[in-house]
């Protein structure tokens, strides 16, 4: 069995990977080339990696929950199963992140920085978690362990997602009414929704507009479902107290984007959940192994985007 690694640090795959698959032969893009394998482990692999392999390929293992740029490959096979990484640890990271982001709102953060640039001491009214409803798009492993982490912190916790879901604890919505919903109580708006042509540009003028004024938005899911423009107004208008942001439609960021400047904006560079190598190689490991097995296996749909 031949399983060629693409992707950041390839030799530390490859280490996690030894222990996990001791019978298989590891290779690297860097130290072997580009060359047919039976898996393909990979993160934003060039078309000539795909051009290379043959009929033996099994199956195309993503280095992360996203597939968006996989899939936009032009050279991507058809008919070979993608499998991505489904939480493998990066849940707990994200939910620190977005708890973080709550809490720069909730807890007036945002506006004391912006005291703090005019020495200026004065107390914010700290109103109830109760009085602070958040809307979490996107419904996946992820976004599920988001939407809990913080109802059992005592938040108001609605959740979206485009096929019905029941989850303890939170409002579930579904469909076209059911964004509306959500958007029209958050008072801080989560995006975790993955980067499909769906959700290409889903935060718009429009949909910023019906959350209450006043709300804040926190993006740590696609950039592509974010429209800038938008933000911008809506931020300038007092539609949006602020934002958070750790993904954008270029990147890395432009060094000249007004969002670098803007006071009410917050930028991190994409490392809301970092994958975690050593959770990752097991459910990589697990997934070849039970495809070697002839198991079943959760793959991506392709149609749908994730």
């Amino acid at each position: 069995m031949r399983v060629l690694i693409h992707g950041p640090d390839n030799h530390h795959w490859r280490e996690a990977l030894k222990t996990r698959l001791p019978n298989a032969t590891l290779l690297t893009s860097d130290d072997d080339g580009e060359q047919p394998a039976d898996y393909l482990v990979v993160w934003k692999p060039p078309a000539s990696l795909f051009n290379a392999q043959d009929h033996r390929l099994k199956a195309i293992l993503n280095l992360g929950a996203g597939v968006d740029a996989l899939l936009a490959n032009p050279a991507l096979p058809r008919g070979v199963p993608i499998l991505k990484l489904r939480d493998a640890g990066m849940a707990d990271t994200m939910a620190d992140y977005v708890h973080y982001g709550v809490l720069h709102f909730h807890r007036n953060f945002d506006t004391y920085l912006a005291q703090e640039q005019h020495s200026s001491w004065q107390e914010q009214l700290l109103e109830a978690k109760s009085a602070w409803p958040v809307g979490v798009l996107g419904l996946g492993a992820i976004g599920r362990h988001v939407a809990g982490h913080l109802a059992a912190q005592g938040y108001p916790v609605h959740g979206w997602s485009r096929s019905p879901k029941v989850l303890d604890n939170v409002r579930c919505h579904h469909g076209d009414d059911g964004l509306d919903d959500v958007l029209s109580h958050a008072r801080i708006l989560i995006n975790l929704l993955p980067g499909t042509s769906a959700t290409q540009g889903l935060l718009d003028a429009q949909k910023l507009d019906r959350l209450p004024r006043g709300a804040a938005l926190i993006n740590p899911g696609r950039g592509s479902t974010l429209d800038i423009d938008a933000l911008l107004t809506a931020i300038e208008s007092g539609q949006l107290r602020g934002a958070l942001l750790d993904v954008f439609p270029e990147e890395p960021l432009p060094q000249d984007s007004p969002l670098w400047t803007h006071p009410r904006i917050r930028i991190t560079p994409h490392i809301a959940a970092p994958t975690p190598v050593e959770q990752a190689a097991d459910q990589i490991a697990g997934n070849i192994l039970r495809l070697e097995r002839g198991d079943a296996i959760e793959a991506v749909q392709v149609e749908a985007g994730y």
